[in-house]
């Protein structure tokens, strides 16, 4: 029998991504206002992401930040602020004031940075291979994964989608049914 010895690093991301992900989780559970649920919920997500990574599964780490930190949790925010759930009584007061402008400013500066950036690269993003691509010398995972999505699984990822927009349709549907019955009495 021989001993398993861990590497520092190793280490150190694993605990990172638990703790990640721990907290996150308990963000979900505790807090009250549904918006910092669903920011706690993008904590776990990107815990969960890391802890991809540290298994070299990068692919997988792409689309969990992408799909769903970026894609799902938006449609889930969305539909809280559409719905006006944890919206307090007065809409009018801004509880920070000047905030607006300092949004906007930084929106400036963001995109003005990353149009600097992209005229000073000559307008070429990402970076060269220096082995050239992997999926010119054969049958890549990332091949594997589309051909298994597009063949293979197409109906259920469909059905999934389906079943998204329907939840949030059900939801706008309930809520307004809610909102016109109070309204009414």
């Amino acid at each position: 029998m021989s001993a398993t010895v861990y590497a520092l690093p190793s280490i150190v991301v694993f605990v990172t991504a638990a703790v990640l992900i721990v907290v996150g989780a308990l963000g979900v559970l505790a807090v009250r206002n549904p918006v910092h649920a669903a920011l706690s919920l993008i904590l776990t997500l990107f815990g969960v992401a890391v802890a991809f990574i540290a298994q070299s599964a990068d692919f997988l780490a792409a689309v969990q930040v992408i799909v769903y930190a970026g894609a799902i949790v938006v449609i889930f925010l969305f539909v809280i602020m559409f719905l006006g759930v944890g919206r307090s009584r007065h809409d009018h007061v801004e509880p920070l004031v000047g905030q607006r402008p300092l949004a906007a400013l930084g929106v400036a500066v963001t995109v003005g940075g990353l149009i600097a950036l992209l005229a000073s690269s000559h307008w070429v993003t990402g970076a060269t291979s220096a082995s050239g691509s992997s999926l010119v010398k054969g049958t890549g995972n990332v091949r594997q994964l589309g051909t298994a999505v597009f063949t293979t699984y197409l109906y259920a990822f469909e059905a999934t989608a389906a079943l998204l927009v329907i939840a949030v349709i059900g939801a706008v549907v309930l809520a307004r049914r809610e909102r016109v019955t109070e309204e009414a009495e």
